[in-house]
């Protein structure tokens, strides 16, 4: 019994060729071949508009878009090939429409295996030529998307240009404002000389009335307190002018220009940083048992040669008083030397 395995229905059949001739099999041929037939319409619309535009002199804006990983990565399946095939194409960061998938269809690997599929599932001889594009229509869509990637570049360049002018133009209105502002703040308030022929028009005016205003201890109240009801006048000593102090109003420095004065490296603010250690190393014994061995040593205390208890030190051999006399001996030389 003959086993035939169908690699459209990815299945054995062991009624040999005869499957090919079957209802399931033909209905799965005609889903494969309706869904590559849709995209190949599709490709060839794209084709079509783009040779409207160059027998119409037109630059093929359309085929030209933007990159977008989502939905220019998008891989069609080729029953013929037996691959997935990349519908659109792309170019740095411009995505070609349709470019990728007719590139494929209109190549020699493309046409040659359509024919070994016809042959293999017994498609109908009438739709081979609606699954391949011709060569010189794919040659006329590349011209076009040659020309649209051109025009794409220019305008890119262009917007590029236009921003670039409009950047020097807001630095330039930028540097005349603060130009402007530095100078309106070093221009010299006109202030009266000694030698004025008098006093300011708005003392003028007021001159009559403060007149008939005598303030509590026989001097005239200035202009500004005017609005002082009678009996509550106050005495006007005058303008108080100091040299070097005052606000922004009054033609004074304005802070932000002045030089700051140096500070002095020898003024130390905080803490030392042996202070600093000193302060970690009681946090640190805060964490201790208060009551342990040694926690009130008086660490500052002098200790002399004799510091040793009067058992000894430490030994190896021998009795424990003689390590005192040897301590004592060995201490006695060191003084020697």
């Amino acid at each position: 019994m003959a086993v035939h395995y169908c690699s459209l229905c990815r299945r054995s059949s062991f009624s040999g060729r005869r499957h090919l001739y079957s209802a399931a099999h033909r209905r799965r041929l005609r889903e494969a071949l309706s869904r590559l037939q849709e995209e190949v319409a599709a490709a060839l619309a794209a084709a079509a508009a783009a040779g409207e535009e160059e027998d119409g002199g037109g630059d093929g804006v359309a085929a030209v878009l933007r990159y977008d990983p989502a939905e220019h990565d998008r891989r069609v399946w080729c029953p013929c090939c037996g691959r997935g095939v990349r519908r659109d194409g792309r170019r740095g960061p411009l995505a070609l429409p349709r470019a990728a998938l007719l590139q494929h269809l209109a190549g020699p690997e493309h046409r040659r295996e359509t024919a070994r599929f016809w042959r293999e599932h017994r498609a109908e001889a009438a739709l081979r030529e609606q699954c391949v594009v011709p060569a010189e229509e794919y040659e006329r869509y590349a011209r076009a998307l040659e020309r649209a990637v051109a025009a794409h570049q220019r305008r890119e360049e262009e917007r590029i240009r236009q921003m670039a002018a409009d950047i020097r133009e807001a630095e330039r209105r930028q540097r005349e404002t603060v130009r402007a502002a530095l100078q309106l703040q070093t221009e010299p308030e006109p202030r009266a000389g000694p030698d004025s022929h008098g006093p300011p028009a708005a003392l003028q005016r007021d001159t009559s009335h403060d007149a008939e205003q005598p303030g509590p201890s026989g001097t005239h109240m200035g202009p500004d307190l005017n609005w002082m009801e009678p009996g509550q006048a106050l005495t006007f000593i005058g303008h108080q002018d100091t040299e070097g102090k005052g606000n922004i109003h009054t033609g004074a420095k304005p802070p932000w220009l002045m030089e700051e004065e140096e500070e002095d490296g020898s003024k130390q603010i905080g803490p030392s940083y042996e202070e600093f250690l000193k302060q970690k190393e009681k946090q640190k014994l805060k964490k201790l048992p208060p009551k342990r061995v040694g926690a009130n040593f008086d660490h500052t205390s002098q200790t002399g040669d004799g510091w040793l208890p009067s058992f000894g030190r430490v030994w190896n051999h021998g009795r424990r008083w003689q390590s005192r006399h040897q301590f004592r001996t060995e201490s006695g030389e060191k003084k020697k030397r």
